[in-house]
């Protein structure tokens, strides 16, 4: 197949790209809010797939620039869609997008102050997303656009909605990459942020796994289907430094700064990735404890 990548030099771009040799790949250079050279790119190359990926994705400093993140991320996706539409024989639109989504979920006999659940559950499809911080806003907006473009003019398009991918070798903002970085180059200490929300974590292979099925299967879910994509394994952000703290036999300490409480801070986000396995049979395979063990062997080879 012919498929079309934005964002093919970010984290999942650049290894998603290795992983589709066996197609036809192109990479878009022009400038998403530049909606005559998307046009013509797009409409030169013709491609099956549209492989959507590119976006700002620091959630903290969207609150920030708030006018900057909504023109990349939406108007910049709306403009890719316009012309994809125009594409004939289009086979599908993958586009990234987040659990963020899911936001606070309202308080309920489930659900306590800030989004906390009284007992575990986990987020799929169903669940009506309350985004709360620009950046998933503008992804949810994002998702409301393609359905309009699917419901008015039939146009495909799968929707991942992605959990914490880690697993990375260049790059220490990330939480579990920078818990690691800082016990591996500190023996004393680690400073971390806020220590009681609970997130899943899902490591690079299995998230590239299910981008490569999505692809690889346009007739199979480009009906307008949104996935959650992640494990059903949620951790509190405490306990999964302790845990890395372990496997590494760092015995330093951990300094917790409450100040460091983001804005539109979720306490709890967990995946529930039962469509995607029920339509096209994927789910995670790698168990936190073997992800985080090759996470650390990488990041030993580094510093």
């Amino acid at each position: 197949m012919k498929i079309l990548m934005t964002g093919s030099s970010g984290f999942i771009g650049s290894h998603l790209s290795e992983r589709l040799k066996n197609h036809e790949v192109h990479h878009l250079k022009s400038d998403l809010l530049d909606h005559q050279s998307v046009a013509g790119e797009v409409l030169l190359v013709k491609p099956d797939i549209i492989v959507h990926l590119a976006a700002r994705t620091e959630v903290e400093q969207s609150f920030y620039e708030q006018i900057t993140f909504s023109e990349i991320n939406y108007v910049g996706t709306v403009n890719l869609i316009e012309t994809a539409a125009k594409v004939k024989n289009l086979r599908n639109f993958v586009f990234a997008s987040t659990m963020e989504v899911y936001g606070w979920q309202p308080i309920s006999d489930e659900i306590e102050e800030h989004g906390t659940p009284k007992q575990s559950i986990a987020f799929d499809e169903n669940t009506v997303p309350n985004p709360n911080a620009p950046y998933a806003v503008a992804k949810y907006g994002c998702e409301k656009y393609l359905e309009y473009a699917h419901r008015c003019y039939d146009f495909p398009f799968t929707a991942l909605r992605q959990t914490n991918c880690y697993g990375r070798k260049d790059n220490e903002f990330f939480v579990t990459e920078q818990i690691i970085n800082q016990m591996l180059t500190n023996p004393d200490k680690c400073n971390l942020g806020y220590a009681e929300p609970y997130r899943n974590f899902i490591f690079v292979d299995d998230m590239l796994d299910a981008w490569e099925t999505v692809i690889n299967n346009p007739d199979k879910c480009n009906d307008g289907s949104i996935f959650t994509i992640g494990p059903d394994n949620p951790i509190k952000i405490r306990d999964y430094a302790e845990l890395i703290a372990k496997k590494l036999d760092w015995k330093g300490t951990i300094n917790w700064d409450t100040k460091l409480f983001r804005a539109g801070e979720i306490y709890w986000l967990n995946s529930n990735n039962t469509l995607i396995k029920k339509k096209l049979g994927w789910e995670p395979k790698v168990t936190l404890d073997e992800g985080l063990d090759k996470t650390i062997e990488i990041w030993k080879a580094i510093v």
